[in-house]
């Protein structure tokens, strides 16, 4: 994916478009699309970071590396950042599945990978919660709007909860997957320490 972006500089000169590319588990940044040939301004691994929905401003995102990097970005509307935040999720989803179908030299190995997978998903999980409660929100203040609902308003919130619905959902399914496979990876485990035991 790739797009403009709004990101936070300084104090001095504040938000600055940026145009930004997400590929192979890497976001990086450009000041325009003409100047991707002359290589990125910064980049940041998405598989790395936290990923922090605003609870205020419904268009901005934060990437969080703790203890090292942050990157403050706003998109034009809250529905390109969910766009944005659905392609970060699925970045980050496939290298750690590309980690682990690399890492099965040992059953440990696979089991640690499919740990951090899982971690990594919860992470991912609980970003969706936040955005469910935004939109949820956004829902509720267009319907109880004082004359008539704003339909429009509505229209635009349940469509982006409809999405991130399916998206947590997806996320969970995946959660589970992990989870049933951490369990069986433990079990052989134990079973071959049973048997070397023997």
């Amino acid at each position: 994916m790739e797009g403009v972006l709004w990101k936070w500089t300084n104090y001095w000169n504040g938000w600055q478009t940026r145009w930004f590319v997400l590929e192979d588990g890497i976001l990086a940044y450009y000041k325009s699309q003409e100047e991707v040939k002359q290589g990125c301004k910064g980049s940041i691994k998405v598989l790395a970071c936290e990923i922090n929905v605003n609870p205020v401003d419904a268009a901005r995102m934060d990437l969080v590396i703790p203890g090292e990097q942050h990157m403050y970005l706003k998109a034009a509307t809250s529905q390109e950042r969910q766009r944005w935040l659905v392609a970060l999720g699925s970045a980050k989803a496939c290298v750690n599945n590309r980690t682990r179908k690399d890492s099965s030299e040992s059953i440990k190995k696979a089991s640690e990978t499919n740990a951090d997978s899982l971690k990594s998903k919860k992470s991912e999980l609980r970003l969706y919660c936040d955005l469910l409660m935004q939109q949820v929100h956004m829902v509720k203040t267009a319907a109880n709007n004082e004359e008539t609902p704003d339909i429009g308003k509505m229209n635009e919130a349940t469509s982006l909860l409809t999405a991130t619905c399916d998206t947590f959902i997806k996320t969970l399914e995946e959660c589970m997957k992990m989870s049933n496979a951490n369990f069986i990876t433990e079990n052989l485990e134990i079973h071959r320490q049973v048997e070397l035991s023997r």
